[in-house]
């Protein structure tokens, strides 16, 4: 079996690392001086092609060797990429250069919260990569999610993120759950009030004080969401937030163990939830396969082996990108050859065995690279088998929003309001419904 087991980095997302003010800064800027032929760093001179790549986070391409590979198997190519570590100040750039129409670069990352509003509304400054030789391998919804209502496709899949239920094995020894992966699965299968019921019996059971079941109330209710094919807007495009049963739901279940004392109050990513994992302050998150890296980094080699990983009551999709090529630059057909290759099968199966980022492409999911991967920090877990079994459950169409992305943080807030604050679930919805009305329109 492939051994996943050093965490070389982790999968970013919107907020995930923050650079400093000087460093954002320079990196807008930077984006804004490339050459002619609609405003990309890229062109050709002397026989020379480059090719120029805005990204963000760590989507794995200048991390690590790929780049080098592509310029050595094309000596006449080079690829000059620029990776800006918080997705939002990269965003807010795009949408900058966008709008100007200039400034941008070749291929650009892009973040699936933001999918549906660049379709949307910037689909024409975006080449159409629909008739990408070999493009049937991504999974079906993948590419759906950047497709125009003509069938235009304006980006190709990199990573998604299938979920699972990461826990502490001692600690469900210690709360007389079981431990057994397959065991602690039959817990909550099929139903995540059933893994809300785990957590009044972990609470019931554990001997000891500072050790919440899991670690925050959000959690619960974004994987709750992502589950479903509707979420905050229906097919039309159209708010549906506040009457959509699934949404309903969620904030329900997820308020109700906000109130119980199942949660240790810690949103995900946000100041106080590396510690919590450090500390061994609760016993369950949900994770997304790209989240294993960060865990594992920020957990710490102490906690090695006391992790595991089992399926999640349903299947759900939290994250995943593209790359697109932007109609205007002046090397559009050899950019459009470079995102191909990146995104092939072969180079997926690549990144996640050297970052873990989970694969987009139905192939890669059946390499043996990806399917018989374990990992050794999550007790030999077989990773490749549980993300790609809930690869496969997650629904065949996924409705994207323009503002999906900021509805999702409003809705993290609004359950902060009750676990911290100490505002009822009603009074906490009510501020959330209001937020989002003046966020999204």
């Amino acid at each position: 079996m492939t051994r996943v087991s050093r965490p070389l980095r982790t999968r970013l997302r919107t907020r995930l690392v923050a650079v400093s003010t000087a460093a954002a800064l320079a990196l807008i800027a930077g984006c804004g001086d490339g050459g002619g032929g609609g405003g990309t760093g890229g062109g050709v001179e002397n026989g020379k092609v480059t090719i120029t790549m805005g990204l963000f986070g760590v989507m794995g391409f200048k991390e690590t060797d790929l780049l080098e590979r592509y310029m050595k198997e094309n000596p006449n190519v080079r690829i000059k990429a620029e990776v800006a570590g918080d997705e939002q100040t990269y965003y807010t750039a795009l949408q900058t250069h966008l709008a100007a129409g200039s400034g941008l670069k070749d291929i650009q990352g892009i973040e699936i919260g933001r999918a549906k509003e660049l379709v949307d509304t910037q689909a024409d400054k975006f080449a159409d990569l629909s008739g990408t030789p070999g493009k049937d391998h991504f999974l079906p919804w993948k590419l759906n999610q950047v497709s125009t209502k003509d069938g235009k496709v304006i980006g190709l899949g990199t990573d998604i993120g299938p979920m699972a239920v990461c826990y502490r094995k001692d600690l469900f020894q210690r709360a007389g759950l079981p431990t057994d992966r397959e065991e602690v699965a039959r817990l909550w299968e099929g139903d995540w009030s059933k893994f809300a019921a785990a957590g009044d019996r972990f609470k019931a059971g554990f001997k000891g004080d500072g050790v919440a079941f899991m670690d925050s109330a959000s959690g619960l209710f974004n994987a709750m969401i992502y589950g479903s094919s509707e979420q905050f807007y229906d097919k039309q495009g159209n708010l549906i937030h506040e009457d959509n049963p699934v949404v309903k739901e969620a904030w329900t279940l997820a308020a109700k163990a906000a109130r119980s004392g199942l949660t240790a109050k810690l949103r995900q990513f946000q100041p106080g939830w590396d510690p919590g994992l450090a500390n061994s302050t609760f016993a369950t998150t949900v994770c997304p396969a790209w989240m294993l890296a960060h865990i594992s980094e920020k957990a710490g080699p102490g906690n090695k082996g006391k992790w595991d990983v089992a399926k999640a009551p349903k299947g759900a999709n939290w994250g995943g990108s593209f790359l697109g090529v932007v109609e205007r630059s002046p090397v559009k057909e050899e950019a459009r050859k470079l995102v191909a290759w990146l995104t092939a099968p072969e180079q997926q199966e690549y990144l996640f065995q050297k970052l873990g980022n989970f694969p987009s492409s139905q192939q890669a999911l059946k390499a043996p690279g990806v399917a018989d991967a374990t990992s050794e920090y999550f007790s030999g877990a077989p990773i490749g088998r549980i993300f790609g079994a809930a690869a496969q459950e997650i629904p065949d169409e996924q409705v994207l929003g323009r503002k999906d992305g900021t509805i999702k943080d409003l809705f993290s807030q609004g359950l902060t309001l009750i676990e911290s604050q100490d505002k009822s679930p009603d009074e906490a919805w009510r501020t959330t419904v209001d937020r989002v009305e003046k966020a999204a329109g």
